[in-house]
């Protein structure tokens, strides 16, 4: 039974405290903190290591809301920044007392509508002239002091009262001026306008005065000034002046930026031209121009000549315009007046107008590679025409005024002309015949080509040519382009044959490259493929030869000429070319396969290291057998010997018929030797048999291959096995050759051989090692690593896809939290909005209660009273 009193029992009234005791010592405990460290602070990340008690994080929340939302929320009417809202501030059409009148109106209309309609607690403050009537109830007029109406600025009491009347309601005067003042009256309104408007003429006459002074003044300064200027420009004299300062002289930059001033500014130029109009502009140049020679060579001038007009007697000349001047200059001779005949000077003149247009056709034909000599040659014959016109006008006004004289003159002289005018015609025809064409059409074969540029000069040949390509562009027509494709291949062909005559004719094949490069550019894989087969057609009688006799002889001129129009035409420096690639293993073969048997075959591999020097002078690649070809060709120049310290490699033999081909024997020969440029024509066979020209000739492919060794050395003076390729060439040049026996122009190059090999042989190289670390293969080549699934995790079928889900996952968490403290934001907000509305609402009460109480406490005292007035009735 005293359980179950002590179950309904409540629990002592001590308990209470000792539980929220205990909970304040949790909190203020340190130990009982719980802290989450945070490693890395990441930009941009939220973080959720907070430091305190589990729920103290929510209120850190409502905290932090309180300092930016509501704080926000409080100041969303205020401003930072100071406007004048003054009205009219900024208004210059508005006078001053208008601004006041329409500012005390606007802040009357401010304070008279009110906020909110049912807000009681809104008190309104009534006014009277500017004046709250709770201070007109306690009659307190302070008397003003007389400092105080001159600080008012333009508004003092006085200009109030004489635009707007006064007021009650001003500002009362002292005692003593009123005492002052009483026996004057006052002024009426329009008084008071009519002194101000005293007032301002007076100002506005004074400042017209002072001006009027100021410009008598100035005239007045301006008179002595004129009377004392021609005194002060009196000059002193030598002795009593002032010698000046020199003034410095303006240096480089000075003169550069005075010079700029005179440069003309950029003008907008024409719009750039494209190659289509460029070539169609240049064959209609063309057209033309072969159309005026076409009609020169007909004698079809006179069609453009303009017919003299009919002049009649009574004609008063009204239109005459003196183009030139003819008149003869005045000269004396013996002391007698010069006066030439009138028929003479007309046949001279005639005859010099004639001559002048002989010469100008000569000149075209001349110079037919310019078209503008051609453009000028036709307004020279315009102008020669001219004279002819006005040489036969003139005639005809002779003959017209004079007829009276003699006719059988008349009729001779015009015979003459026009027999001397048939001569000119016939000339000038026969010398436009004689003149190249304008107009070209493509060959279409290899004699075509031919029969067109044969038994021509080699300018003419070059014009033909480009005009060939400009008036066949491709661009003009569809099958041009094959056409200059097939011409490029007869052109290459027609320069072999140049080459293969008796004596090859060099010079025409030197300025027969300008076209054919010009063409090359145009079509580079054309050009390509035929040189390139050209090429393999030489590889393959070359392989044909050797292996049918096992050795080839060098090849001719003309052969060797492909490789000098390969580098020309193609670059060289690539690492790989289609066409400078066989070329190059050409080449190589040419070295290692031809024996070297006469002096014929010296000059053709000297000309083939040349060129391989001048395929490798900017890709600077190692060539063997240059260098081997180089040391057999210095061991030709040596006696014989039964052993040597050095190897010769093939076709080179240590003993033979030609193993001393390039040895001098003649001293005065070599004394005699002038030193030249190796001769090409010399590949196709020495024609002298003097023995001093073939030494000479020894010594001149002797010096060349020394030239060659010295350019060899600069190209590879960084080999790191330098010793092993220039060692026997060193050997050779300082033990076996005799240089004794050679000019000095040649000792010289074998010194400095000599001395370059052992300044580079000095230099410290460093063997070729592999490398520590292996290269980073290509990517192509890496492992594919695939991650293992793990059960229970989102897998996705490849790295993109884990990726893009990852994005979506981490966009919907983020949407997730904006939104919920977008909802709590809204909450917070709500309730300070109810909080604000409630507290308005108990005061509305309060006042309500306080405003019924008061009517309540009236009511009672007014039955009261008319209680008592009843009762004393």
């Amino acid at each position: 039974m005293g359980k179950n009193v002590m179950k309904g029992k409540k629990a002592p009234a001590g308990t209470g405290g000792r539980v929220s005791k205990a909970r304040s010592e949790v909190r203020n405990n340190p130990f009982e903190v719980k802290i989450n460290k945070q490693k890395f602070t990441v930009l941009g990340r939220k973080t959720k290591h907070d430091v305190g008690l589990p729920g103290v994080s929510k209120s850190k929340a409502i905290k932090k809301r309180k300092d930016t939302l509501l704080t926000e929320y409080k100041q969303r009417g205020k401003s930072s920044m100071f406007r004048d809202k003054r009205f009219g501030e900024y208004d210059t059409k508005l006078t001053p007392e208008e601004k006041m009148m329409k500012r005390f109106a606007l802040e009357r209309q401010r304070h008279s509508v009110k906020k909110t309609v049912y807000n009681l607690n809104e008190e309104e403050e009534l006014t009277h002239f500017g004046q709250s009537l709770a201070a007109l109830e306690q009659l307190n007029d302070g008397v003003d002091s007389e400092s105080d109406t001159e600080e008012r600025g333009a508004l003092s009491a006085e200009l109030t009262a004489a635009h707007f009347g006064g007021g009650g309601l001003l500002k009362k005067k002292a005692a003593s001026e009123q005492k002052e003042e009483e026996p004057e009256k006052p002024k009426s309104r329009k008084e008071l306008i009519e002194e101000l408007i005293a007032k301002s003429k007076i100002e506005k006459r004074e400042r017209q005065s002072q001006r009027e002074k100021a410009m008598e003044l100035t005239e007045k300064l301006d008179n002595d000034w004129k009377a004392i200027q021609g005194l002060l420009s009196h000059k002193a004299p030598k002795s009593e002046r002032k010698e000046e300062p020199e003034k410095p002289k303006p240096d480089d930059y000075d003169m550069t930026v005075r010079q700029l001033v005179f440069d003309m500014k950029a003008k907008p130029s024409d719009k750039m031209k494209s190659e289509e109009e460029i070539a169609k502009e240049e064959k209609e140049r063309l057209q033309k121009l072969e159309a005026e020679r076409l009609r020169r060579m007909r004698g079809e001038d006179e069609k453009t000549k303009k017919k003299p007009k009919h002049i009649s007697a009574d004609d008063l000349m009204d239109g005459f315009i003196l183009d030139k001047d003819d008149r003869l200059m005045l000269s004396y001779k013996d002391g007698k007046i010069n006066l030439p005949d009138s028929e003479d000077n007309e046949l001279k003149t005639g005859k010099d107008s004639n001559d002048a247009v002989v010469n100008e056709d000569s000149d075209g034909a001349d110079e037919e590679n310019d078209a503008d000599d051609d453009e000028g040659e036709e307004d020279e014959d315009d102008e020669g025409s001219d004279e002819e016109e006005e040489e036969s006008n003139a005639s005809d006004n002779h003959s017209d005024l004079d007829s009276n004289g003699d006719s059988e003159e008349d009729e001779e002289v015009q015979v003459k002309i026009t027999t001397k005018d048939k001569k000119i015609k016939e000339k000038t025809a026969k010398e436009a015949s004689a003149q190249l064409p304008f107009t070209f059409d493509v060959p279409e074969s290899y004699e075509d080509l031919q029969s067109l540029l044969g038994e021509k000069p080699t300018g003419q040949q070059v014009t033909i040519l480009e005009r060939i390509q400009k008036c066949n562009h491709p661009s003009l027509a569809q099958g041009n382009k094959a056409k200059l494709e097939k011409l490029f291949g007869f052109l290459l062909d027609y320069i072999m044959d140049l080459v293969e005559q008796e004596t090859p004719d060099l010079q025409t094949v030197d300025k027969m490259i300008i076209p054919l490069y010009n063409l090359c550019q145009m079509f580079p894989e054309a050009a390509a493929d035929c040189v390139r087969d050209a090429l393999r057609d030489i590889s393959r009688n070359l392989d044909e030869v050797i292996e049918s006799k096992g050795r080839a002889p060098f090849p001719a001129l003309y052969v060797l000429l492909y490789f000098k129009i390969t580098a020309m035409l193609f670059p060289t420096s690539d690492f790989w070319h289609p066409v400078v690639t066989p070329a190059f293993a050409v080449m190589s073969q040419l070295l290692t396969k031809c024996p070297v048997t006469s002096l014929e075959d010296v000059a053709a591999g000297l000309f083939i290291g040349c060129m391989f020097l001048e395929y490798v002078s900017l890709s600077k690649k190692f060539v063997p057998e240059l260098i081997n070809f180089l040391l057999g060709i210095l061991h030709l120049a040596t006696r014989r010997k039964a052993a040597v310290d050095y190897v010769v490699i093939p076709p080179f033999k240590l003993h033979g018929k030609s193993s001393e081909l390039l040895l001098v024997d003649s001293t005065e020969d070599a004394a005699s030797w002038v030193k030249r440029n190796l001769p090409l024509t010399a590949v196709n066979g020495l024609e002298t048999e003097d023995k001093t020209e073939i030494n000479h000739f020894k010594l001149t492919c002797l010096s060349v291959c020394l030239d060659l060794v010295k350019r060899c050395l600069d190209n590879y003076g960084t080999l790191p096995a330098f010793r092993e390729v220039f060692g026997p060439i060193e050997k050779i040049i300082r033990e076996h050759l005799p240089r004794n026996t050679y000019p000095e122009k040649i000792q010289d190059l074998c010194k400095n051989i000599l001395e370059d090999i052992e300044k580079h042989s000095k230099k410290p190289y460093s063997p070729l090692v592999f490398e520590k670390q292996m290269p980073v293969p290509m990517k192509m080549f890496t492992p594919k690593v695939m991650p293992v699934l793990e059960f229970g995790k989102k897998q996705g079928c490849n790295k993109v896809e884990r990726e893009r889900k990852k994005l979506v996952h981490k966009h919907k968490r983020e949407f997730k939290g904006a939104v919920r403290e977008i909802r709590r934001d809204n909450q917070f907000l709500a309730r300070e909005k109810l909080s604000e509305t409630m507290q308005r609402d108990s005061e509305r009460k309060r006042k309500v209660k306080e405003l019924f109480n008061s009517l309540s406490t009236q009511e009672g005292e007014w039955k009261a009273l008319k209680r008592r007035k009843m009762k004393g009735k």
